[in-house]
């Protein structure tokens, strides 16, 4: 028989988990057991999955005529009737689901590319750059959001690719006070003093110290912007200025049904439904990430589940 050194065995044995590791397996499970979170999530999920299997799974084609069939309410043919030209509203529903998420992510995602950049540089350095930045997101702030995307959309023309670009534009100013504030906060800490001291380049010290301590605000404003970005396209499509006919969006079906709301009510309801479920579910699995990334209200909360 061999002997076994017992220190050996004991080094070899898997210690307990880090502070982070318990840490992230905790606001996991807080993040579950919120029922709220869960089924905002389980309905961006069918949301998304209907989005992108839209173009194989509809039942009709999005621009199908069909005049015999006009303002035909639901039925078994047609599960959300049709509109004044025989469309399928449950297939134009579908594929507008594509074109509104399309419409989020990007914009979004241009926002919080440039707004993140923006807020982290000018709170990193500070002085006269952090006062001319700021100035500029202050005159931004100065319009409402959806007065100025109304005035991008007018001067560059409506369409798909302006949509999304006045969309980004607008929100990039809410990413950036987001994330100069965040860095406001992390900027003083002991470790990011210790590596200017030491003469570590500042794009080290952004993307090593500075991102990782402030994706927790940034991704709650990520989920709060889509829903708010859905909302944007739905509104400039119901004044004509954001995705332009024949391709089908919520706002725009919103806008041909306005003349149909006492006999085709159904033409309104339907997508009227898919953007308040859509906003909603944003809306609330971004309070739930929240609670979760918040140290103190992740803190409260466990507390009040242990009294």
């Amino acid at each position: 028989m061999t002997a076994q050194n017992p220190e050996a065995t004991r080094q070899a044995e898997p210690g307990p988990p880090a502070p982070e590791d318990r840490t992230r397996v905790a606001a996991w499970r807080l993040l579950l057991s919120n029922p709220v979170t869960v089924v905002s999530a389980v309905l961006l999920f069918i949301v998304v999955f209907v989005a992108l299997l839209g173009p194989w799974i509809a039942p009709y084609g999005v621009n199908d005529v069909d005049v015999a069939n006009q303002l035909q309410p639901p039925s078994a043919a047609h599960w959300f009737g049709t509109d004044d030209l025989g469309r399928d509203v449950l297939s134009r529903v579908m594929i507008a689901s594509g074109v509104s998420l399309q419409v989020a992510f990007v914009s979004v995602t241009f926002a919080f590319v440039v707004g993140v950049l923006v807020g982290v540089i000018s709170g990193y350095a500070g002085g006269l750059l952090d006062t001319v930045l700021m100035r500029l997101v202050d005159v931004m702030f100065a319009f409402p959001v959806l007065l100025l995307a109304l005035a991008i959309v007018a001067i560059l023309a409506p369409g798909l690719a302006t949509t999304m670009l006045a969309i980004g534009i607008v929100y990039t100013p809410i990413f950036a006070r987001v994330a100069r504030a965040s860095t406001l906060s992390v900027r003083g800490e002991p470790y990011v003093q210790v590596s200017r001291t030491m003469g570590t380049p500042w794009a080290s010290i952004l993307g090593r110290h500075v991102l990782p301590n402030i994706t927790g605000p940034i991704i709650v404003q990520t989920s709060l912007s889509l829903a708010f970005a859905i909302l944007a396209e739905s509104a400039l499509s119901f004044l004509g200025l954001g995705i332009q006919p024949p391709a089908p969006s919520w706002g725009g079906m919103l806008f041909a049904a306005q003349g149909f709301i006492s006999q085709a009510w159904w033409m309104s309801l339907f997508p009227g439904v898919a953007i308040f479920i859509t906003a909603l579910s944003f809306n609330l699995l971004g309070d739930g990430m929240r609670d979760v990334l918040d140290p103190k209200q992740r803190t409260l909360i466990e507390s009040r589940r242990k009294r």
